[in-house]
């Protein structure tokens, strides 16, 4: 993985249920796995901004459905501090489908995109809308 160093604040844990908010079919996602996560003895794995990681749809098409994607996600509503000082918070949960590279599944991204994901994933800031 590129990009900015991951000290986010890790605030989407294992089994959460997340709003797609690209074009590709999905609608309601589940975090199933967080790659890379080195976390302690009964420690739930979590991600935060810009972060990879892997999820099943639950809500979407039937295409789309009981599928394995991986995701990065571009909101939370857990507030985040960025380099400048500043808390961010977003009003929900949300990710794009990606493949394990970065590469944006869908064509378009509805809504705002946290400017680390931006920063990090360049497939998204090129897709994304309005970046916040």
């Amino acid at each position: 993985m590129k990009g900015i160093a991951g000290r986010q604040m890790r605030g989407i844990q294992k089994g959460a249920r997340l709003e797609c908010i690209d074009n590709t079919g999905a609608k309601i996602v589940e975090v199933v796995d967080v790659p890379g996560y080195h976390g302690t003895l009964r420690r739930h794995p979590s991600a935060g901004i810009a972060s990879l990681i892997i999820v099943t749809v639950k809500k979407g098409t039937p295409e789309m459905r009981k599928q394995l994607f991986h995701a990065v996600i571009v909101r939370q509503r857990r507030p985040f501090r960025r380099s400048d000082g500043t808390m961010v918070q977003f009003e929900d949960n949300a990710v794009v489908l990606t493949t394990d590279e970065g590469e944006t599944k869908g064509t378009d991204i509805k809504g705002p995109v946290a400017r680390e994901a931006a920063e990090r994933w360049p497939r998204i800031a090129a897709t994304a809308s309005v970046i916040a």
